[in-house]
Protein backbone atom coordinates (compact mmCIF):
# COMPACT_ATOMS: atom_id res chain seq x y z
CA UNK A 1 0.00 0.00 0.00
CA UNK A 2 2.58 2.46 0.63
CA UNK A 3 4.13 2.35 -2.58
CA UNK A 4 1.17 3.03 -4.42
CA UNK A 5 1.12 6.09 -2.20
CA UNK A 6 4.11 7.35 -3.14
CA UNK A 7 3.37 6.85 -6.42
CA UNK A 8 0.34 9.22 -6.38
CA UNK A 9 2.34 11.68 -4.03
CA UNK A 10 5.15 11.50 -6.96
CA UNK A 11 2.94 12.04 -9.75
CA UNK A 12 1.29 14.73 -8.17
CA UNK A 13 4.55 16.10 -7.61
CA UNK A 14 5.71 16.05 -11.13
CA UNK A 15 2.43 17.61 -12.46
CA UNK A 16 2.98 20.43 -9.97
CA UNK A 17 6.15 20.67 -11.52
CA UNK A 18 5.36 20.69 -15.02
CA UNK A 19 2.61 23.55 -13.79
CA UNK A 20 5.25 25.56 -12.58
CA UNK A 21 7.94 25.21 -15.35
CA UNK A 22 5.24 26.02 -17.73
CA UNK A 23 3.91 28.86 -15.89
CA UNK A 24 8.36 30.51 -15.77
CA UNK A 25 7.44 29.71 -20.24
CA UNK A 26 6.35 33.97 -20.10
CA UNK A 27 9.11 36.62 -20.09
CA UNK A 28 6.64 38.69 -17.86
CA UNK A 29 6.98 36.41 -15.05
CA UNK A 30 10.36 37.06 -14.12
CA UNK A 31 12.11 39.80 -11.78
CA UNK A 32 15.24 41.56 -12.65
CA UNK A 33 16.86 44.36 -10.61
CA UNK A 34 17.28 47.72 -12.28
CA UNK A 35 20.23 50.19 -13.30
CA UNK A 36 18.73 51.87 -9.42
CA UNK A 37 19.20 48.40 -7.67
CA UNK A 38 15.70 48.02 -7.12
CA UNK A 39 13.86 44.62 -8.05
CA UNK A 40 11.07 45.02 -10.33
CA UNK A 41 8.62 42.77 -11.89
CA UNK A 42 8.61 42.53 -15.97
CA UNK A 43 4.98 41.74 -15.00
CA UNK A 44 4.27 45.79 -15.06
CA UNK A 45 5.10 45.19 -18.70
CA UNK A 46 2.33 42.89 -19.65
CA UNK A 47 0.06 43.88 -22.58
CA UNK A 48 2.17 46.09 -23.74
CA UNK A 49 5.04 45.04 -26.74
CA UNK A 50 8.58 45.08 -25.55
CA UNK A 51 11.99 45.30 -27.36
CA UNK A 52 14.62 43.43 -25.13
CA UNK A 53 18.14 44.52 -25.61
CA UNK A 54 21.60 43.78 -24.29
CA UNK A 55 22.86 47.81 -24.82
CA UNK A 56 26.96 48.68 -24.19
CA UNK A 57 27.92 52.11 -24.06
CA UNK A 58 31.54 51.49 -26.55
CA UNK A 59 30.59 49.29 -29.23
CA UNK A 60 30.78 50.15 -32.96
CA UNK A 61 26.88 49.98 -32.75
CA UNK A 62 26.01 51.90 -29.86
CA UNK A 63 25.49 55.63 -31.32
CA UNK A 64 22.63 54.50 -34.20
CA UNK A 65 21.20 51.86 -31.67
CA UNK A 66 20.61 54.01 -28.75
CA UNK A 67 19.49 57.08 -31.14
CA UNK A 68 16.96 54.48 -33.40
CA UNK A 69 15.27 52.54 -29.72
CA UNK A 70 15.27 56.27 -28.09
CA UNK A 71 13.06 57.33 -31.51
CA UNK A 72 11.26 54.17 -31.12
CA UNK A 73 10.31 54.40 -27.73
CA UNK A 74 9.60 58.67 -27.88
CA UNK A 75 7.45 57.37 -31.09
CA UNK A 76 5.66 54.66 -29.68
CA UNK A 77 5.67 54.22 -25.47
CA UNK A 78 5.20 53.76 -22.51
CA UNK A 79 1.67 52.99 -22.75
CA UNK A 80 1.81 50.22 -25.36
CA UNK A 81 5.53 49.74 -25.95
CA UNK A 82 8.86 49.58 -24.06
CA UNK A 83 12.74 49.51 -24.75
CA UNK A 84 13.83 47.30 -22.17
CA UNK A 85 17.86 47.34 -21.98
CA UNK A 86 19.84 45.33 -20.32
CA UNK A 87 23.42 46.68 -20.35
CA UNK A 88 26.05 43.53 -21.02
CA UNK A 89 30.17 43.59 -20.80
CA UNK A 90 30.58 39.90 -22.08
CA UNK A 91 31.23 40.87 -25.74
CA UNK A 92 34.38 43.09 -26.64
CA UNK A 93 34.43 44.34 -22.98
CA UNK A 94 32.29 47.58 -24.28
CA UNK A 95 30.72 47.53 -21.57
CA UNK A 96 33.01 48.40 -18.33
CA UNK A 97 31.42 51.19 -16.27
CA UNK A 98 28.91 51.03 -13.56
CA UNK A 99 25.46 50.61 -13.68
CA UNK A 100 25.21 54.45 -12.34
CA UNK A 101 27.43 55.77 -15.17
CA UNK A 102 25.64 53.47 -17.52
CA UNK A 103 22.25 54.82 -16.49
CA UNK A 104 24.33 58.67 -16.30
CA UNK A 105 25.61 58.20 -20.12
CA UNK A 106 22.35 57.29 -21.48
CA UNK A 107 20.24 59.60 -20.33
CA UNK A 108 23.30 62.28 -20.90
CA UNK A 109 24.10 61.17 -24.47
CA UNK A 110 20.84 60.39 -25.94
CA UNK A 111 18.75 61.33 -23.47
CA UNK A 112 17.45 57.72 -23.24
CA UNK A 113 13.89 57.48 -21.49
CA UNK A 114 13.09 53.72 -21.28
CA UNK A 115 14.26 51.40 -18.59
CA UNK A 116 17.94 50.26 -17.90
CA UNK A 117 18.04 47.45 -15.97
CA UNK A 118 21.18 46.05 -14.17
CA UNK A 119 24.49 45.08 -15.50
CA UNK A 120 24.16 40.65 -16.90
CA UNK A 121 25.60 38.33 -18.43
CA UNK A 122 23.66 36.88 -21.41
CA UNK A 123 25.29 34.14 -22.32
CA UNK A 124 27.56 31.20 -20.78
CA UNK A 125 26.80 29.59 -17.53
CA UNK A 126 26.24 33.12 -15.66
CA UNK A 127 24.26 34.12 -17.52
CA UNK A 128 20.74 36.15 -15.70
CA UNK A 129 17.37 33.86 -16.45
CA UNK A 130 15.83 36.16 -18.06
CA UNK A 131 18.33 35.49 -21.24
CA UNK A 132 18.63 32.10 -20.43
CA UNK A 133 14.90 31.77 -21.55
CA UNK A 134 14.85 33.90 -24.08
CA UNK A 135 17.87 32.38 -25.92
CA UNK A 136 15.69 28.82 -24.99
CA UNK A 137 12.11 29.72 -26.51
CA UNK A 138 13.42 31.52 -29.47
CA UNK A 139 16.63 29.38 -30.10
CA UNK A 140 18.74 32.22 -30.59
CA UNK A 141 21.58 32.91 -28.13
CA UNK A 142 22.80 36.68 -28.19
CA UNK A 143 26.81 36.56 -30.11
CA UNK A 144 27.31 40.42 -29.44
CA UNK A 145 26.04 43.41 -28.37
CA UNK A 146 22.60 44.83 -29.47
CA UNK A 147 20.98 41.67 -29.89
CA UNK A 148 17.10 42.41 -29.69
CA UNK A 149 14.52 40.34 -28.65
CA UNK A 150 10.52 41.23 -29.48
CA UNK A 151 7.93 39.98 -27.22
CA UNK A 152 4.26 40.30 -27.71
CA UNK A 153 1.53 41.43 -24.90
CA UNK A 154 1.60 37.81 -23.35
CA UNK A 155 5.43 37.32 -22.97
CA UNK A 156 6.35 35.55 -26.00
CA UNK A 157 9.15 35.97 -27.98
CA UNK A 158 7.66 36.89 -31.39
CA UNK A 159 11.44 37.34 -32.97
CA UNK A 160 15.17 38.16 -32.71
CA UNK A 161 17.66 39.95 -34.34
CA UNK A 162 21.77 40.26 -33.98
CA UNK A 163 22.58 44.16 -33.94
CA UNK A 164 23.65 44.50 -37.81
CA UNK A 165 19.52 44.44 -38.26
CA UNK A 166 18.94 47.60 -37.56
CA UNK A 167 16.22 49.11 -35.21
CA UNK A 168 14.40 50.86 -38.64
CA UNK A 169 14.06 47.35 -40.11
CA UNK A 170 12.24 45.99 -37.54
CA UNK A 171 10.25 49.54 -36.83
CA UNK A 172 7.54 48.09 -39.28
CA UNK A 173 7.32 44.91 -37.03
CA UNK A 174 7.11 46.73 -33.80
CA UNK A 175 4.71 49.08 -34.99
CA UNK A 176 2.25 46.16 -36.29
CA UNK A 177 2.04 44.89 -32.92
CA UNK A 178 1.49 47.80 -31.38
CA UNK A 179 -1.47 48.64 -33.61
CA UNK A 180 -3.06 45.57 -32.59
CA UNK A 181 -3.07 46.47 -29.01
CA UNK A 182 -4.62 50.12 -29.79
CA UNK A 183 -7.84 48.10 -32.21
CA UNK A 184 -8.21 45.51 -29.93
CA UNK A 185 -8.79 48.37 -27.01
CA UNK A 186 -11.00 50.51 -29.06
CA UNK A 187 -13.51 47.41 -29.97
CA UNK A 188 -13.51 46.61 -26.58
CA UNK A 189 -14.91 50.36 -25.25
Amino acid sequence: MLPAALSVTSVTFLLLLGLTESKQKDFYTFKVVNSRGKLVSLEKYRGSVSLVVNVASECGFTDEHYRDLQQLQRDLGPYHFNVLAFPCNQFGQQEPGSDKEIDSFVRRVYGVSFPLFSKIAVVGTGANNVYKHLADVSGKEPDWNFWKYLIDVNGKVVDAWGPKVSVKEIRPKIAELVRQIILKKKEEL
